[in-house]
């Protein structure tokens, strides 16, 4: 894929969704008081004053507006001939192949913002972890079984990969929700994390079509955009935070994209590709992993919040708040650069990248274990 065809798809995906997040999440900011969202200060809360609730309306708001402006384009061109020669000759070739994608697009989107409204009731108003967690697992099965999504794992048993791609769903939107309890935690990993899977799309071309995975790659970038325009907002100190109703809908998106990216194109001369996800992701699993171990070795409910998340744990070790997330986003960047060569190495250097994850979170792991030691 060549630069300029990659700085086109940048320039249509990431920046206007960034450019509706940033208003959007103003506009909530103002109004978030009168609807009711805000976050109070409280025993799990390591904030002093109420801050806005409600900025991933704004995340979600900058991928669906980029979706809308996006799609008309698409169907315009793909219907006038007069507007596709208005396009670069490399940009309008691709035209007939997303106009069979805006359905599959508007499904999803109609899937994220039901997760998303989920989010923000619970913002408001509060709502049980059993309702939460039934309405992910529905939403998940009709995006698997609906949508025909399925993890590409090289399993031979289709209940079995319909399975594991509700449960990566699901993971994933509390991976990112257990994950948003400090200042641009969780929008900046989750920006890392779409910006690796989006760059390892584009130079990695689908072996069956021969081609970059554009479709996903946008997807990606546009969440990216999205999560960039919230977190002028939303970086220390934090003028707003991202809510349930973000976390659940970055969540989601990250997953479905995973998903569709690992059906679509990994297959090949390098299954072990399909791992990448994994390592791109290791962090938000990480820390839901240990989290959920935690409380149940001290016989509490898993949903049962608290502070011994992995960032409350490196401040438990001196760390100011600020280098804990930095240091958060240093080790997601770490395990993330393995995925971008994973198409190009053999079996044993896919392994190595895995031991290298593997090792670096076990660094932590150790480093972590200094304090209750101490």
């Amino acid at each position: 894929m060549t630069a300029g065809l990659i700085t086109i798809l940048i320039a249509v995906s990431l920046v206007p969704s960034l450019l509706i997040s940033v208003l959007a999440v103003a506009f909530v900011r103002r109004a978030a008081e009168r609807f009711g969202l805000l976050d109070k200060p409280g025993a799990r809360k390591v904030h002093t004053t109420p801050i806005p609730l409600g900025g991933g309306l704004g995340i979600w708001a900058g991928v669906v507006g980029t979706i809308a402006m996006g799609t008309s384009v698409v169907l315009i061109v793909a219907n006038n001939k007069w507007a596709a020669d208005l396009l670069p000759a490399d940009v309008a070739r691709y035209a007939p192949g997303l106009v069979g994608k805006c359905g599959e697009i508007w499904f999803l989107i109609g899937c994220g913002t039901v997760l998303m409204l989920l989010g923000l009731v619970d913002d408001r108003r509060g709502l049980p972890w059993q309702l939460r967690i039934g309405i992910e697992f529905l939403v998940a099965t009709v995006c698997v079984y609906g949508q025909g999504l399925q993890l590409t794992a090289f399993i031979e048993l289709p209940w079995l990969t319909g399975i594991l791609s509700v449960l990566w769903i699901v993971a994933l939107i509390n991976s990112f929700n257990m994950l948003d309890n400090m200042d641009a935690l969780s929008g900046g990993v989750a920006t890392i994390s779409a910006g690796f899977l989006a760059a390892m799309l584009l130079s990695s071309p689908d072996p069956q079509s021969n081609q970059p995975q554009i479709f996903v790659a946008a997807m990606l970038l546009m969440l990216a955009g999205g999560l960039l325009g919230f977190l002028v907002h939303n970086w220390p100190p934090a003028k707003i935070f991202m809510g349930d109703a973000g976390s659940y809908f970055v969540g989601f998106w990250i997953a479905v994209a995973t998903l569709l990216a690992t059906y679509a194109g990994y297959q090949g001369g390098t299954p072990h590709a399909v791992i990448a996800p994994l390592c791109v992701l290791a962090v938000p699993l990480y820390d839901m992993t240990s989290v959920i171990l935690i409380r149940l070795r001290e016989g509490r409910s898993p949903f049962q919040g608290d502070k011994r998340h992995f960032s409350h744990r490196l401040v438990d070790l001196g760390m100011t708040k600020k280098q804990a997330v930095l240091t958060i986003y240093l080790t997601t960047a770490t395990c993330s650069i393995g995925a971008l060569l994973l198409p190009l190495v053999s079996w044993t250097g896919a392994v190595l990248i895995i031991v290298n994850v593997v090792l670096v979170l076990s660094l932590v792991a150790v480093l972590e274990s200094v304090r209750k030691k101490s």
